[in-house]
């Protein structure tokens, strides 16, 4: 690795000689793996070699190192390194990346000091009912980590430092949420699920005994009036045209045209197309394999020409070598599976210059439904097309086709009115 980067011999002997050669190529052989390019490790490795040699983790075999260690030395080293550099914001930068990759490298080596983590006094109860949600109860992730979460968050303002929840009121609860209402940062679907989740957890508490038996059944979040705020997503024709955007034979062009018309074709969630790996092509049979991000249940689709012929693009002219399944992975290093695709969405939409109702990847979804109403399909199809467990999250939609509804207002009655 370091006759790689540095082809100099006095430069190549003083890397090769200094403390912790091998732990330091180790690391340098990790950024590797993950696509960084020699300038980056080259620079990453003259990092190493100072930290090695003023950290004294030689003579220091085993010992752990604090954050406020790394802070001092990080000041120190930037007093002395960086008097050339005239702008501050270089200075910053640079201090910034040392200071980064002494704590990066630390960790890798298991010798940096952990940080304190603030546990919930009723976390042992949290955990107990995130066990129950997924054995018992087979919950997607997604949900046992967001009531989760909701929970956590009403217990640390109740401060209940003996994690009994006897002492807890119907008041408690209606005070959070008056105060969630009266912030005004909150939306009233936000507060509605807020309480729904308290509801959940209580009703389990109380068949544990953790706390009084009527708790559960009076918990009232505000009122929400049905369709209220309607699903809006662009129109077909816009659709079009940001398909148009990603036609480039640059490599973010092929990937992105792939993932948009996941979106669009099949109006898959954002967090279907991220978790899509290699495994769910059937390149023979032409099918697409999806887990639903709620339901986790299994949906297969055919996989469409147009739609296969971007993805197989993707996956022999632009997809890095990787060891990652996930089908869709960043193009720069680190090399990872992708998480966030409301940027991809976004950032095209804005390019484009169209204003839009939702500029994320589920605006996608919505017109998808939109389209395929128009095209005739019945709310059932519509439904299994999404992968909705319920027909009221399809039926939402025939509110939406105001086209269609004109038509039926303005038909002949035949002499009827």
């Amino acid at each position: 690795m370091l006759e790689r980067l540095f082809k100099r011999p006095r430069t190549l002997t003083r890397h090769r000689d200094g403390p912790l050669a091998e732990e330091r190529i180790a690391y340098l052989t990790h950024l590797a793996d993950q696509g960084m390019t020699d300038k980056y490790l080259r620079a990453a490795a003259r990092h190493l070699l100072v930290i090695a040699e003023r950290f004294r983790l030689a003579e220091r075999p085993g010992e752990v190192i604090s954050h406020k260690e790394i802070e001092r030395q990080t000041e120190r080293w930037a007093k002395r390194r960086l008097r050339t550099l005239v702008y501050w914001k270089s200075r910053r930068k640079c201090q910034s990346a040392f200071g980064w990759r002494a704590t990066d490298w630390l960790r890798f080596l298991g010798r940096l000091e952990k940080a304190p983590t603030v546990i919930c006094p009723c976390e042992a109860l949290v955990t107990t009912f995130a066990d129950y949600m997924h054995r018992e109860r087979g919950l997607s992730p997604e949900t046992i980590h967001n009531r989760c979460y909701f929970v956590r968050k009403f217990l640390a303002r109740l401060d209940a430092a003996d994690g009994s929840l006897r002492e807890i009121t119907i008041k408690h609860i209606d005070d959070v949420i008056l105060e969630m209402l009266r912030s005004g940062r909150y939306a009233r679907t936000t507060i509605q699920a807020f309480a729904d989740h308290l509801r959940a957890f209580f009703r389990y508490a109380a068949m544990r005994g953790w706390c009084r038996n009527n708790l559960a059944d009076s918990i009232r979040g505000p009122r929400l009036f049905n369709y209220t705020s309607l699903p809006r997503g662009p129109s077909w024709e816009d659709v079009r045209l940001l398909l148009a955007t990603a036609k480039g034979d640059r490599r973010g062009d092929i990937r992105d045209r792939a993932i948009l018309m996941l979106l669009a074709v099949y109006g898959l969630r954002a967090g279907e197309v991220a978790r899509l790996r290699l495994e769910d092509l059937d390149w023979e049979q032409e099918l697409l394999t999806i887990v639903g991000t709620k339901t986790r249940k299994t949906r297969t689709y055919p996989l469409g020409r147009q739609v296969g012929d971007a993805i197989l693009r993707y996956l022999r002219e632009a997809r890095p070598n990787s060891a990652y399944r996930e089908v869709f992975l960043s193009l720069q290093a680190p090399i990872q599976p992708m998480h966030q695709l409301w940027e991809i969405v976004a950032r095209r939409w804005r390019r484009l210059g169209r204003i839009v109702p939702h500029y994320g990847a589920h605006g996608l979804r919505h017109s998808c439904a939109s389209h395929l109403l128009a095209q005739g399909l019945s709310l059932k199809e519509i439904g299994d097309h999404l992968g909705h467990s319920h027909p009221d999250s399809t039926r939402i939609y025939a509110k939406v086709d105001l086209v269609r509804l004109r038509q039926v207002a303005d038909m002949d009655m035949g002499g009827l009115l």
